[in-house]
């Protein structure tokens, strides 16, 4: 995979932890699979980490912008591999890698995304992905983060949501009483089984480990067939 040198266009606040890198992107020079990831770091530097692409690719080639999901530490510095990133920084990265992806076997299947913290990133790619398509079936997703602040794209979903695009259901882990009126707690059987279009649907699993195996369990209980459950964690 060739190495690819390109500027920062923006660092903009996603989530209180986390932050959007918006990449510039000739066109013609990258190309990808919703889902896929790429390995990044500054211009010259041997550290690079995998990071989950948030962009559809059509997005990619209409607006020339790739975008990631960066976490941010306790100092809201970005993780040592990007924590210079600024407005025209030079990043170097290379790819594309992975094969988290909605399979060919799913083009005309119900979908259900199960996100957890910034493992909402390649999912997001997935779900703009899909519904470009001129025939959707149904999509749900599910998000899990510790605070209501903490859904990134949270406006960008709810307008999907209120469209009759999707259903979404989030719920907040560590939500302060009196600061949040939806779900609270960790994904459970209960949730999914409201989420879940159908017993036929694929479903694709993003986050930490504990959640992406919690999750895929559940599913299996709820009579999911394993070969339809797809998993990332990070």
């Amino acid at each position: 995979m060739p190495l690819i040198s390109v500027a920062v266009r923006h660092v903009t606040k996603a989530t209180p932890r986390t932050r959007h890198i918006q990449l510039g992107i000739a066109d013609g020079v990258f190309t990808f699979v919703a889902g896929q990831a790429v390995m990044v770091g500054l211009h010259g530097s041997p550290l690079r980490k995998p990071y989950s692409i948030a962009s559809a690719p059509w997005e990619v080639t209409k607006t020339g912008v790739l975008q990631l999901l960066a976490q941010v530490d306790d100092s809201s510095a970005l993780d040592p591999h990007l924590e210079l990133a600024a407005p025209g920084t030079l990043i170097d990265f290379e790819g594309p890698f992975g094969t988290f992806a909605v399979p060919a076997a799913a083009e005309h299947k119900p979908l259900l995304f199960i996100a957890g913290g910034t493992g909402i990133a390649p999912l997001r790619s997935m779900l703009m992905d899909r519904l470009s398509r001129p025939s959707v079936p149904a999509i749900a997703l599910v998000y899990s983060a510790r605070s209501p602040e903490e859904f990134a794209y949270r406006t960008e979903l709810d307008a999907m949501a209120q469209a009759g695009r999707i259903t979404a259901h989030f719920t907040a882990t560590r939500a302060a009483a009196g600061s949040w009126d939806g779900r609270r707690g960790r994904i459970q059987e209960d949730l999914l089984r409201l989420a879940l279009p159908s017993l036929d649907a694929h479903c694709l699993i993003c986050g930490p480990p504990q959640l992406v195996d919690d999750a895929r369990g559940l599913l299996r209980q709820l009579g999911v067939n394993e070969a339809s459950i797809l998993t990332d964690h990070y």
